[in-house]
Formats: structure tokens, sequence, C-alpha cells
């Protein structure tokens, strides 16, 4: 009789003691609970440059988080006030004012645990994390003015303490505007021959051209390795590229978009001195003429699609495209434009009375429209302050006696409370450029000697009125946290052992 045949095979028994195995394994996790510590999978500044524009920072947990136990115990080291919002494993951690610049930061978090776990339980706390992020160094540009930096673009960089000449000699540079990234420099110039030589046309033949800083563009959607292979193919800095010639047209004035995508230049034909009017610039592609009427001083909105153009009288909203015709709104009360506020929802406007006073008016996107100041002397700029509601403006007041002077003055107004603060009273001179540091702390202004020879060389560099610049100096004013009235004239202005005029801080 033949031995009674198995009811399993070797492979059926293994099998069985391993699923026997597994099951045994997952009943002793169940029953001690999941013992692998959270942690950070993700912080989207890692080891990044930031500037003023970046205001908030994700950490993403590879578990969902108690959330009290995380925003006790998160650090960041110098501080950086700003409030927390939370997407299921995602914190966002929004700032409440820009970063300063020229520093590194470092992020830790330490002792939180995940959603499911008590307090007393030590076991699952979340996995020590620490790491470092940077603001953009402290710099800005200016026109030279002396020796061989004579009309040419000028890099000072503030951390490195370190200057670079980015244009060529023989470009005598007009006018400038920045990228928002702080990589290129968009300038109008023209050639130094023509003025050498007592050309007439030598100012009136600027052509337009952009050069590189040297400054990395900030790559947030790549890694730190791709951001660093990007960083080393950044150009160096004084690469020139010509964007429009003066063939046809005469360039004037001219500004950048927020976006850096769109230039809008004032052109005059060569040919017919009444054609007169606007031209949008694009990349990889050709100029385009807009069909609207011609205009004065104009500046594109914060959202690059349209620009606001003293036209007739008042100033026109017109769309940033070829046909134009129709604006999209009319301000007829107004007649200039300072400045708009970074996220679009108001604009400080000037606005000339009938009595000869000339009045500073806060103008938002609800049709609210708050006059601020009137006076009898000159509007000549205004910022808003990146940090908090604060107007820096650069302002003149009549002096007393029988000639007509204006003694300039700097003066922040805060717009909630609309009380104005004189700062510091400046050098008395019309031709005054302010200019407010990306993160709030810092004014640059110049203080432009003109020259007193009759008939100047024509190679000096010229004020906006025309007049030959002897020299100039720079100042920076260094701004509080809070604007008070205790501030009134007690602030100090520091002058910068650089020879130039027309100052503009790098985003």
């Amino acid at each position: 009789m033949s031995a009674t045949k198995s009811w399993f095979q070797p492979i059926d028994r293994v099998a069985i003691a391993l699923i026997f195995v597994l099951s045994l394994l997952i009943g002793l996790l169940v029953w001690r609970g999941d013992i692998v510590a959270p942690k950070v999978r993700d912080f989207s500044w890692q080891a990044r440059q930031i500037g003023a524009s970046d205001r908030s920072f994700s950490l993403t947990f590879s578990r969902p988080m108690n959330t009290n136990s995380v925003e006790a115990n998160l650090q960041i080291d110098p501080p950086l006030p700003g409030k927390v919002s939370w997407a299921g494993r995602r914190l966002a951690y929004t700032l409440l004012e820009p970063a300063p610049y020229g520093a590194t930061y470092r992020v830790q978090l330490r002792f939180a645990r995940d959603k499911f776990t008590p307090e007393t339980d030590l076991r699952r706390l979340l996995q020590p994390f620490e790491a470092t992020f940077s603001t953009r160094d402290r710099a800005f540009v200016y026109l030279g003015v002396e020796g061989e930096e004579q009309g040419r673009l000028v890099l000072y960089n503030f951390t490195q303490q370190k200057k670079t000449i980015l244009t060529p000699k023989n470009l005598a540079v007009v006018d400038y505007k920045l990228y928002p990234h702080g990589d290129k420099i968009l300038f109008s110039a023209s050639d130094r021959q023509n003025r050498q030589n007592h050309n007439p046309q030598g100012l009136l033949s600027a052509q337009i051209y952009t050069v590189t800083t040297g400054i990395s563009t900030p790559q947030p959607d790549r890694t730190h390795w791709f951001s660093f292979l990007n960083h080393q193919q950044v150009p160096s800095p004084g690469k020139i590229d010509l964007i429009l010639d003066n063939k046809d047209y005469q360039n004037l004035k001219f500004d950048l978009s927020p976006d850096g995508n769109t230039i809008l230049v004032q052109r005059v034909s060569q040919r017919q001195s009444d054609r007169f009017g606007f031209w949008i610039v694009r990349p990889n592609s050709p100029p385009q003429e807009m069909e609207t009427e011609p205009g004065g001083d104009f500046l594109i909105t914060p959202d690059s699609q349209t620009v606001a153009v003293a036209q007739g009288q008042g100033v026109a909203i017109l769309p940033l495209q070829a046909d134009a015709k129709k604006p999209l709104e009319f301000l007829p009360q107004f007649g200039m434009v300072l400045d708009f506020a970074p996220d679009g929802t108001q604009g400080a406007m000037v606005r000339f009375n009938s009595d000869y006073t000339r009045s500073l008016f806060l103008v938002t996107n609800q049709g609210v429209q708050r006059e601020l100041l009137r006076t009898t002397g000159s509007i000549l700029s205004a910022q808003f302050d990146p940090r908090a509601g604060i107007l820096y403006c650069l302002l003149t007041q009549l002096m007393q006696g029988n000639t007509y002077e204006e003694q300039p003055y700097l003066s922040a107004i805060n717009l909630k409370t609309g009380k104005q603060t004189p700062l510091v009273v400046l050098p008395n001179q019309r031709d005054i450029q302010m200019s407010l540091a990306p993160d709030g702390l810092g004014l640059l202004f110049d203080q432009v000697v003109t020259a007193a020879n009759a008939n100047p060389s024509p190679t000096l560099p010229r004020t906006e009125q025309g007049q030959a610049i002897a020299t100039s100096h720079l100042w920076l004013l260094p701004l509080p946290e809070t604007i008070n009235a205790d501030l009134t004239n007690q602030l100090r202005p520091e002058q910068l052992p650089l020879p130039g005029f027309r100052p503009r801080w790098i985003p």
C-alpha cells in the first residue's frame, strides 16, 4: 500500500511560514505603533538667495503634524517676523516685511511631533531639521562723473566692498533702468566720439542697450545642484547687447516693465519731426508702434500690462499693446504719476492746482483719492516703503526772500494717519535723485555740482535739465524700522566716497 500523499508541497510550506512571520510582524507594529520619526522632506528656500519680492517659504513634512508643536518650535535666526498657514502636510511661512539684505539666515525645527503622537511619547519626535538661506548682497548702481568712470555705469557692492565698471569707455550713458532680479541693466547711451566732436546731434543719438551685472538670476523651482550649475553659467559683468538703434528714430525716454519683459520707448522720427509716439519692444519680436496720442511722462504699472501716461489734461491708463487708442481709464484731475505700490493697489500722483500749489494724492484701485499734502514748492519724487505703509517723498519748500529759491528735503508720510515727518534737509539744488533700498532700510541720494564754465566740455555728463555736471556726491541715509515725529531732522546722512549721480539700488 502506497504512502499517503502530502497535501502541501515544500513551496507551500515556505509560503505559509512567510505569511505567518509577516503577520506576526505586522501585528507587532500595530501593537507598538509606528516608531519611525517624522521629518522635513522639503524646504523651499534651501541654500537659496532671496530678494525683497520673495515673501514666503514652505516646509513639507513626511506625515501630518501637530501644528501647535511645529509653530512653537520653529526658529529663524536672525529673527524674521511672519505668519503661519497650513495646507495638509505643508507649512507656509509668510514674512511680514522683506528680509534685510546682505545676511544669512538659519532655520531650525526640533521637538515637534506628528498629529497622532501623544506628548508623552518621545520616540517619534521630528528628526532635527536645520537649513540656511541668504538675501542678496546690498548693492547699487550709479553714473560716474570723474576719471575713467565718467559717463559710465558703475556697480558698487556694499556687502563685498567691491566696485565694478559695467559699460565701455566709448558709450556715454544717458539714463538706465534695472531688471527685476538685478542681473541686467537697460540703458540708453550715445557715442562719446560724437560728443567730443561737438556734434549737435550727439546727445540726441542715443541707442538702447542691456548690460549684464554678474548677479545670478534666482532659480526657485530647481534643485540645489541645478541652481549651482545655473549660477556658473551667469554671464560675467559688462556683456553689452544692442536693443534698439537710432537709424530711423531718436530714442528719448523709456521704461522697463516690472516683470522685465516689456520696454516702452518714446521715439521721434529722424525724417518727420511731427511723428512722435510710443514704441513697444519685447524679446524676439520687432518693435511695435503704439496707436495712441502722444504723451509726456509715463510709468508702467506693477502688473506689467498697462502704462500710466500724462496725456492731455490728465493721466491715461493705456494697455501695453499696439492698438491702444482708447484708455482703460482716464484721471483728469492729475498731471503726473510718481510711483506705484509693489502690489499695484495704490499709486502716488500729483495734482497741479489752480492757485499754483501742488498736491500729492494717494489713489487706490478701489477709487479712493486722498490728498496727503499741498505745497507751494515742488513734489519731485516719491517711493512706497516695501516694509509698511510709508511713502518717502522728495519735496521742496519756497525760501523767503526776493529771489525764487526752493529748499529740497526728504520726508516720510504715514499712509494710515496722513502724518508727515520731515527727515533731513538736503543741499540747495533742484536736480536730486533718490532711491529707496528694496528692504526699506536706506535711502540713496545725490548732490550734483554743475559746471561754472559758460562753455563746458561736451563730454561732461548732464542733468535732466541739460546742465553739465562738474562733479557729484552720493549720500546714504540709514532708515529706522519705525518712523515717528522724534526723527524730525535727527537722521544724519553719510557721504559715500564714490563720486557719482543717479544712484539706484539693485532690486
